[in-house]
């Protein structure tokens, strides 16, 4: 921590003893767990402490670099692991709130921000000097230990894929490409989030309400109406039409992947994850969409025989519904009352609490960003503390669209102290009405699990090393931790606990419980061919080289395309892929790019590790501190599969996520 104070002294000529005293960044925080001031921070705060992190910084590897000694793990790759401190310290709370709590004075900061930060990155990765120092150390790792191997091998793989081999002009290239594609993802997450707010203008309803809304609507021509507005989102022309960046982001992608030798982005990408190549990808998705579409076949006949009439895209969720009231006597009328957003949270909790030891308790004394935002201190069965907890679950203008887990601030060792994450899950659940809770239906349910999963994977870290801490995995692993705490959503230990109803507190009879187990695998056809169809349509945009990207020109050009991959796939034109290109924020401005297939990927994992609970138990506590110990505590400190294979015994069963799925 003392550090930061050496540097700003430092730094007296370039930020006043006024600027230093009054802008928050610049102090150490003396609040309940080291939590951010948010009440004292102000939008003209974020860019003198991104430009001084960023000098910080900077001093930082110049001292390793210019270190007498030869290269160790200590004084290279540890020293480089605890650099960046104010840096870390300011995008925490800054890229967290533009997610959750944007405004258009924090959007053109970003704007200012973005290029800044990529190119003191780029600065970073391309460093010979540096470069060298950590392959002296990756070249001899043999007496490191298995954590300290996989620090260094990422760093070293990081260098590599950030063009540190490349002349001169190709350096200069990747990282002009860098600053770009930093820019346009920012642009095409803003343009997004006026799109969705346009959505709501145009239909009276949220994005994230769109599938409830399009579930219960029995006007058929505003079905229709809902549909294509929601489907066209950054396919409008104007200031927020997104055809151009998309365009754009891809081209300089695959010139990327190219400096560095890949034939396409989708090689470059996938060849540091447990996937390893875009053909494992394709051969791995295809069998699922065959088996989706043959049992969508079926989900059509179905309602075909209730609607009289031919099924549209606009008319599934409405006809599905009336399916699974008639096979299931099923309908959200009849579980909303029991899922009341608090007491499901509660719900969340216990089953953490239950399966893992840990206790979370409610805290007054720590400041939220957003009024509705709840905080809670998690604690290990001995009292020690696993981190701080936000909880923002409701849906908002300044908010985008979806559900994510992310960290304040990131867990790690720093000498003797373990510096403890801050965390954050962020939801898109209706706001309570005046006078009315907010009332879930089962899939929002699942989401807050789910991403409690998530949350689980970042307190029950226990690492040295920021770089392999909690979540920071391989995209196609990260997955499997969130999918498989779904699994404790409806389970009767849990149930009884959260799920009462919100007037009269009587616990949700087992009758509907069965219903909502059984209609878990309802309507999977649907479910599964919509994931798996975005899923192959972000691989074969990032499949294209930059000779066949050169020849695509404008929104006709993209429409075409998506018709066409979405036939070569078999997907039946009565569903659309999850996300068209135009709002796939996914894979245009969060990381997941040649990487959505990573839900299924990881889902194998988590069905095929839930089957060994089920067989053992499911609240086996030896099961489960085995889980927890070569899971979540490891992060990213050994390859995914050892992993795996050292707890399963043996290799994921694909047909785990089939038989899940009632495929």
């Amino acid at each position: 921590m003392k550090r930061a104070f050496i540097f700003l002294t430092c730094m007296a000529a370039m930020i006043s003893c006024k600027e230093a005293h009054e802008n928050p960044f610049f102090e150490e925080w003396n609040t309940p767990y080291g939590t951010a001031p948010f009440s004292r921070i102000e939008t003209a705060d974020y860019l003198p402490a991104f430009k001084a992190g960023i000098e910080q910084q900077k001093a930082e590897i110049q001292a390793i670099i210019d270190c007498p000694d030869a290269p160790t793990f200590e004084n290279t790759i540890a020293a480089y692991e605890l650099s960046g401190e104010l840096l870390a310290k300011v995008g925490g709370v800054f890229f967290n709130l533009t997610e959750s709590d944007s405004t258009p004075e924090m959007q053109k900061i970003e704007e200012e921000v973005m290029p800044l930060v990529t190119a003191a990155s780029d600065e970073i990765f391309m460093n010979e000097d540096f470069f060298e120092r950590v392959k002296a150390v990756y070249d001899n790792m043999d007496g490191l230990n298995r954590e300290q191997q996989m620090t260094t091998k990422k760093l070293y793989e990081a260098f590599v894929r950030n063009g540190v081999a490349l002349d001169e002009a190709g350096k200069k290239r990747f990282s002009e490409i860098n600053t770009r594609l930093a820019s346009l993802s920012q642009k095409f997450g803003q343009n997004l989030l006026a799109e969705n707010n346009a959505f709501k203008e145009a239909i009276g309803v949220t994005v994230s309400g769109y599938p409830d809304f399009m579930a219960s609507c029995e006007d058929r021509a505003l079905r229709e109406k809902a549909f294509k507005a929601y489907s066209s989102r950054g396919n409008n022309g104007g200031e927020h039409d997104n055809n151009a960046i998309v365009l754009e982001i891809l081209k300089l992608r695959a010139e990327q992947a190219e400096l560095l030798g890949y034939p396409n982005f989708a090689a470059y990408q996938l060849s540091d994850k447990m996937a390893g190549d875009p053909a494992t990808v394709d051969a791995f998705l295809q069998p699922i969409m065959d088996a989706s579409m043959r049992k969508a076949k079926q989900e059509i006949a179905d309602m075909k025989a209730i609607a009289g009439h031919e099924i549209e895209p606009w008319d599934w969720a409405y006809y599905a519904e009336k399916v699974r009231a008639q096979k299931f006597a099923l309908d959200e009328s009849q579980t909303k009352p029991y899922f009341q957003a608090d007491s499901v949270l509660m719900g969340v909790f216990t089953a953490a609490e239950k399966v893992y030891g840990i206790s979370i308790e409610p805290l007054e004394d720590v400041e939220v960003y957003n009024p509705v935002v709840k905080a809670y201190k998690l604690s290990d069965a001995n009292g020690t503390l696993l981190g701080i907890f936000y909880a923002d679950y409701f849906v908002r203008e300044t908010k985008r669209g979806g559900a994510w887990m992310n960290n304040f601030r990131d867990q790690y060792a720093l000498g003797d102290e373990d510096v403890r994450p801050i965390i954050v899950n962020v939801c898109n659940f209706p706001a309570p009405s005046e006078g009315e809770p907010s009332l879930l239906s089962v899939d929002n349910v699942q989401t807050a699990f789910h991403e409690f999963g998530h949350a689980l994977h970042g307190f029950l870290t226990k690492c040295h090393y920021r770089s392999v801490s909690g979540t920071s995995v391989a995209r196609d692993f990260v997955e499997m931790f969130s999918q498989f705490n779904e699994n404790f959503a409806f389970q009767e230990e849990i149930l009884k606990v959260y799920a009462k109803h919100y007037e009269s507190g009587e616990p949700i009879p087992a009758e509907l419980v069965g219903k909502i187990r059984k209609a878990l695998k309802f309507n999977q056809g649907f479910m599964t061919g919509e994931l798996c169809a975005a899923s192959i349509l972000d691989m074969k945009w990032h499949e294209l080289s930059s000779e066949e990207l050169s020849k695509f020109n404008g929104p006709d050009d993209i429409r075409a395309f998506e018709q066409k991959v979405c036939a070569d796939m078999g997907l039946c034109k009565e569903i659309i892929p999850r996300y068209r290109t135009t709002y796939f924020n996914h894979i245009f401005n969060s990381g997941y790019s040649a990487g959505y297939y990573s839900y299924l990927w990881s889902e194998v994992l988590d069905v095929d590790a839930w089957e060994k609970f089920e067989a053992e138990g499911v609240f086996n506590p030896e099961l489960a501190k085995s889980f927890r110990e070569t899971f979540l505590e490891r992060g990213g400190s050994e390859e995914p599969m050892a992993l795996f294979r050292s707890w399963r015994g043996g290799d994921p069963d694909p047909g785990a996520l089939l038989r899940a799925r009632g495929l």
